[in-house]
């Protein structure tokens, strides 16, 4: 690992950029019989001792050495809660529409941000992101399954999977880019011509469900197939 720093670092100074190895972090991957087995691993980056995280940030997502997204899933309702509390100081003097534009403004944005990296995650996790009752002013122990009909949003856990549909389709057509559309093969068969085979990936198998089945080359092939065909073509 300290090796790929290096090159990474030759990389970067070539291109006129700066690894700060203070400030560089490290996580090891695994499932939590597998990390309780490992010892503890410290590296050194450009004379820095750096020790193994347990979480760490890229690109705003928070990754943790499960994949559990845990963490991730708690920030993201920390700061949804956090813009909820301020738009409903104003709520009363607020009409739907408005509320509507503010909520797609500082809520709806964080919940889409990166989601098809949610897709698997348990229940309860999902269920810590799905609030719409202040747009419609309702009590906390009515029904959301009602609320989201009347506000034409899709729960929390199928705008997951509209993600994910959504980069399949660009890959599929040439949108996507080339390491995406690489992970996704369509079925070739010569025995039926039928219209519903057209159209169907494969679907590799994955050693771990635990994350396996999360994997873009494993996840977006069995929601392309289970869409309805006058949808895929």
């Amino acid at each position: 690992m300290e090796t790929c720093y290096i090159d990474l670092k030759s990389w970067m100074d070539l291109n006129f950029l700066k690894a700060n190895g203070d400030k560089t972090l490290f996580m090891l991957l695994g499932t939590s019989n597998q990390l309780a087995n490992l010892s503890k691993l410290d590296l050194v980056f450009d004379n820095s001792t750096v020790s193994a995280e347990k979480c760490v940030r890229n690109l705003g997502v928070l990754f943790d050495s499960n994949m559990s997204m845990v963490n991730h899933v708690n920030h993201i309702c920390s700061t949804a809660f956090y813009h909820l509390h301020n738009i409903g100081k104003i709520r009363q003097f607020l009409d739907q529409i408005t509320a509507e534009r503010l909520i797609h403004a500082f809520v709806t944005t964080c919940l889409d941000y990166c989601n098809s990296l949610l897709f698997g995650i348990p229940d309860n996790l999902i269920n810590k992101l799905q609030r719409a009752r202040l747009i419609t002013r309702n009590s906390k122990f009515c029904h959301i399954t009602p609320l989201l009909f009347e506000l034409h949003w899709l729960p929390v856990k199928f705008r997951v999977h509209f993600k994910i549909l959504l980069v399949t389709y660009k890959c599929l057509n040439g949108l996507a880019p080339s390491y995406l559309t690489s992970l996704i093969v369509l079925k070739r068969s010569s025995r039926s011509l039928r219209l519903s085979n057209v159209l169907l990936f494969d679907v590799p198998r994955v050693r771990l469900l635990s994350a396996g089945h999360r994997a873009f080359c494993h996840c977006a092939p069995i929601l392309w197939n289970g869409l309805p065909l006058d949808i895929k073509v």
